[in-house]
Formats: structure tokens, C-alpha cells, sequence
């Protein structure tokens, strides 16, 4: 037998484990080159939210009583497909415990680097790739740069700020909701700066951290936060949006006002979706390997059962995060 997460209605605001039920059925037979995977490890994304309702987004809204997608890693224990051999370590969709493929689409044997395994879905993974790509071929990030990161303690902000300063950032300043994420940006992540937006004086505080202005802003937040950096970007700045976590929620979402600053410093401004640069990930998963063997620092939340994949998901928009999330079956 299988278990699945089902979507059981549309999601309105911020998601809730009611609008997700487990599914228990049994495993399909195989067709002629097909093969199941066994997860070891489901992620915890919060672009899945911009699926879970009615309404544009990069791919289809599931639908209810639909299954629901997100990123897996785990194991073949059956195969009738020649490329993908029992026992071999692959990554997938789905948010179930098994899954059964074809090879199409993000199905990806796994290379031996010598990492936790957990790490493909993480650094390795979706976070560490969009990071890899919005700064180095998106905001084409050069040495001495000042670089603006939010939503910096996700996993894609913290793997960003690190890149950042290896690729000789001159100053990082990163974004963040509470005091023991922005102290753990700054001592453990090694960000310059880390601010709270939570806390009073953001605002001021934000104007002194810009300084002389930021040539690269990578934001996951959504347009209020946009709104807020671009009078702080320096002419020629470049924005790279690889999330909108904020405006997942919103029901009007706010729109940017500062834009005359686009103009005025003639920014550019562009998103990512990371699945564009696929050809380049080996590349960049050896690359950030080897980064970790040399002490770059990642944070995991891990649940364990399917069955708490909702309550960890939902915890996303709350604030409750710290790390990537991340459940093992």
C-alpha cells in the first residue's frame, strides 16, 4: 500500500491542514517502462501555494481530491525501465510515499557526492540551485557587489547570502522575521548585516544597511518588500524574484508604487524558475558540494510520517520556519 496527500478544497489565504487529507491505496501494477520510487525524504515549498487555488501560476492548480505535488527523494525498488535500475537514488514529485515514474519531467538519478541525502532536496535541490542561478546568471553578480537577500533564513536566502560573499560580495545584508534568525544570519551564516522586519525601526533601519545602495536585491517575499528596496538600489541594480511568500497570501496583493526608481536608475528587474537552467545543475550541485565539505551552513526541520506533511507545510506562512522543512517517510 501507498500513501498520498490529497488537496481536499481550494485554498483561500494562508493554508490550513484541513485542506489536505492522507489517501491510502494500493501500489499500481507496472507498465512497460515504468519504475517505483520509495521516498525517503518529501519537502516543504512554499511555491506550492501559488498551485493550490484557482488562477495563474507557472504550472496548473491541482485541483480538489487531486493529488499534490512536491519535490521527493528516494529510492527505485522496482523497475521496467532499462535508464532507472533498482536501487538507484533519484528525485521526484510527489507528495506520497511512493511514486511511480516514467522518467519524465524533474526525475533525476542522483550523483555520489558524499552528502546527507536530505540535502536533495535542499542546497542541492530546488533552494540551492535558485540561488545558484539568480545570482550568477540572472543578476550576473560581480566581485565587490552590495547584495540585499529576504526571506534570507529560508533555505534559498541563507545558500544566496553564503554564494554571495564566496563570489566576493563585498556586503550582504539579509532580511528576516525575528531576532534568533537574524543573529543566526550574521554568526552562523556569515551575512554582514541581518535585519528584522519585525522589529521597530525596520525602516531606519533598512536606509543605514543600504548605505550607498544595493546592486543586487534577490527577493522571495513579493511586491511590498520590492517596493520598499527600490529606492535603496543603486543605478544599474539588478532585481531577481524567485518567490513572492507574502503575496501567496494576500487577497489583493499590493502593488509597487516606487517604480519611477526603475526608470530613474534604470534597474532591471526579472524572475527565475530554476527549472530553465536544468542543463547546469550537475555543475552546480558539485560546486555547492564541495562548498559544504568547506563549511558552508545549511539548517533542516525535519517531521517525520507523511501524515505530518500538512502541519509542517502550513507552518510556512506562519512564521514558524527556521530551515528547510522537510519530511521523512
Amino acid at each position: 500500500m501507498m500513501e498520498r496527500i490529497v488537496l481536499v478544497r481550494h485554498v483561500e489565504g494562508a493554508p490550513q491542514p484541513a485542506d489536505f487529507r492522507v489517501e491510502t491505496l494500493p501500489i499500481p501494477e507496472l507498465a512497460e517502462g515504468q519504475f517505483l520510487i520509495a521516498n525517503r525524504f518529501v519537502s516543504c515549498d512554499p511555491g506550492t501555494r501559488s498551485r493550490l487555488s484557482p488562477g495563474a501560476s507557472y504550472a496548473r492548480p491541482v485541483m480538489p481530491g487531486e493529488p499534490v505535488d512536491g519535490f521527493c527523494v528516494g529510492e527505485v525498488v522496482e523497475s521496467r525501465n532499462a535508464r532507472f535500475a533498482v536501487g538507484q537514488r533519484v528525485t521526484a514529485t510527489g507528495w506520497a510515499s511512493h511514486v511511480v515514474s516514467s522518467g519524465k519531467g524533474y526525475v533525476l538519478p542522483l550523483p555520489d557526492l558524499d552528502v546527507p541525502e536530505s540535502l536533495w532536496l535542499g542546497i542541492l535541490g530546488v533552494p540551492g540551485m535558485t540561488a545558484w542561478f539568480a545570482l550568477k546568471r540572472v543578476a550576473e553578480l560581480k566581485p565587490g557587489a552590495r547584495v540585499l537577500i529576504t526571506s534570507a533564513a529560508g533555505p534559498v536566502g541563507t545558500t544566496a547570502g553564503q554564494l554571495a560573499k564566496r563570489w566576493g560580495a563585498a556586503h550582504v545584508v539579509g532580511v528576516a522575521g525575528g531576532a534568533e534568525k537574524c543573529r543566526w544570519l550574521a554568526e552562523g551564516a556569515g551575512f554582514d548585516e541581518a535585519l528584522d522586519y519585525k522589529a521597530p525601526g525596520f525602516e531606519a533601519a533598512s536606509a543605514e544597511a543600504a548605505g550607498p545602495g544595493f546592486d543586487v536585491m534577490l527577493d522571495n517575499v513579493g511586491n511590498a518588500m520590492i517596493d520598499r528596496a527600490l529606492p535603496h538600489m543603486k543605478v544599474f541594480g539588478r532585481i531577481v524574484l524567485s518567490g513572492a511568500t507574502a503575496d501567496y497570501l494576500a487577497d489583493t496583493v499590493p502593488g509597487v508604487v516606487n517604480m519611477r526608481e526603475m526608470i530613474a536608475k534604470r534597474l532591471r528587474m526579472e524572475g527565475i524558475l530554476v527549472f530553465d537552467d536544468l542543463p547546469g545543475f550537475a555543475e552546480a550541485q558539485a560546486g555547492i558540494a564541495a562548498m559544504v565539505a568547506d563549511g558552508l551552513v545549511y539548517r533542516e526541520e525535519i517531521f517525520d510520517g507523511l501524515a505530518t506533511l500538512p502541519d509542517a507545510f502550513c507552518g510556512l506562512f506562519t512564521g514558524a520556519s527556521f530551515g528547510r522543512r522537510l519530511v521523512r517517510i
